[in-house]
């Protein structure tokens, strides 16, 4: 039977019971550690394995990457609206599936040399586009699991695992890459998507049914949602500076500056493997800190993260950038599980994978011109101005985000309540152990 809304919290969700005995938690949980793992190999594999083709430059790189990137930011809202009408776990499950086919189309076009720039970008358009579908609706299915009052520590704690696993993922895929190939480093991260694709097809989660609304009222009615919350829209504006500069790092400048100063893959490896190893420090310290102003806290560690990135503009040890990757690591999931769980108490959950769509399209909005730019940048002034340029770039966007009253003011709810509409959810699954809870990934 379902409860009434009257009934109390904890006869939905006792407070004693740990968020693991969820089956449904579990199963997600699940999923996200094996995909995220194989990420972490195709982090490396891509980029090394467009590097490794003939007549291949930081430019050619940079287009598969773009490539990659623009999908994620043109179809990221439609994501969100439909994220919104249909049920979100079938939607990642879609997504999923399409993450599977085209990681498994690149490994075989690297495995049988048969990789022209052509195929490899539409590969990436289909990857990219996979991600689209995927990121709102995992963003929107976390508050209809877990009560308002855990919502901090099942992020935390959903992120620690994947951070493990990208770790995990980040240590083996240079070894991989060097001894058997980019192409099976490629048709690992293909498995772990499929793999994630069954596990969350078990899932069964009901939704409360939705009024009928034009996908345009929709987007409309999330922008207003969105727009009208001061320390949302800056701090995405904020990212939108800092992901553009982030991923010239990630996905160009520092594999260069790796080939060009300390061997390549093995060292890079490294490098974000620290970077990885961080944020799993850092996920577990943000499901326990308490902080009275969270987007403040948020915003201000992020200015570490323009550390690693100076380092690697001055050639500096390999030790010493991945001290400072570590740092990186552990700001970004203290900024990260903040931020989510201010905009799962924050923002009301039948427009949440709204809202989140138009706070990843934000985010996202200069990452392709940041990779696009990035090689000609670093061959027309040199790899070391351009990531000094990005380091810049973090301090700026950072320091412009504190300007502003309602990234500083805001305090965290205390009443912490349970959203009503997640009581029938948490209770409708009979499968489900004790509490409703799940990661997101």
């Amino acid at each position: 039977m379902t409860p009434s809304p009257a009934a109390p919290p904890s006869a939905v969700f006792p407070a004693e019971a740990p968020l693991w005995r969820d089956r449904r938690f579990v199963l997600l949980a699940g999923a996200r550690v094996i995909s995220v793992a194989g990420n972490g190999f195709a982090r490396v594999a891509l980029a090394f394995a467009v590097l490794a083709l003939p007549g291949s430059n930081g430019g050619t790189l940079s287009l598969v990457l773009a490539c990659q990137a623009l999908p994620q930011l043109l179809f990221i809202l439609i994501g969100g609206v439909i994220a919104d009408r249909f049920p979100r776990s079938r939607l990642m499950v879609l997504a999923d599936v399409l993450g599977t086919f085209a990681y498994a189309a690149l490994a075989v076009s690297v495995l049988t040399a048969h990789a022209p720039v052509a195929v490899l970008c539409a590969l990436a358009v289909l990857a990219g586009t996979a991600s689209a579908l995927f990121a709102p609706a995992m963003d929107g299915l976390v508050p209809l699991l877990v009560p308002a009052s855990r919502l901090q520590r099942a992020n935390g704690l959903l992120r620690m695992g994947t951070n493990t696993s990208m770790l995990l993922g980040l240590a083996l895929s240079g070894v991989t890459v060097a001894l058997v190939g980019a192409g099976w480093a490629l048709a690992l991260n293909a498995a772990s998507f499929a793999l994630s694709a069954l596990l969350t097809s078990r899932l069964r989660v009901t939704v409360r049914p939705r009024a009928k609304a034009s996908g345009w009222s929709e987007l409309r009615h999330g922008w207003h949602e969105f727009a009208s919350r001061q320390w949302l829209w800056a701090v995405v504006v904020q990212f939108s500076l800092v992901m553009a500069a982030i991923n010239a790092n990630v996905g160009v400048l520092g594999p260069l500056t790796a080939e060009q100063h300390y061997g390549g893959a093995r060292a890079w490896s490294l490098i974000v493997g620290a970077q990885a190893l961080g944020a799993v420090l850092g996920a577990g310290l943000a499901a326990r800190v308490r902080v009275g102003r969270p987007i403040l806290v948020a915003v201000l560690v992020v200015f570490p993260l323009a550390l690693p990135i100076a380092l690697l503009s001055a050639a500096a040890p390999v030790w010493l950038i991945a001290v400072a990757m570590f740092v990186s690591g552990v700001c970004t999931d203290v900024f990260g599980v903040l931020w989510a769980t201010t905009i799962q108490r924050e923002v009301p959950e039948e427009a949440l994978s709204r809202v989140s769509s138009y706070d990843w399209f934000g985010s996202l909005a200069l990452a392709p011109l940041g990779l696009l730019a990035a090689g000609p940048v670093a061959a027309a002034v040199g790899t070391a101005r351009a990531l000094a340029g990005c380091a810049a770039l973090v301090v700026v966007a950072t320091a412009g985000a504190l300007l502003l009253p309602g990234v500083r003011r805001l305090r965290a709810r205390t009443d912490a309540p349970v959203d009503a509409a997640a009581v029938p959810v948490a209770a409708a699954d009979p499968a489900a152990a004790p509490p409703g809870e799940r990661p997101a990934g």
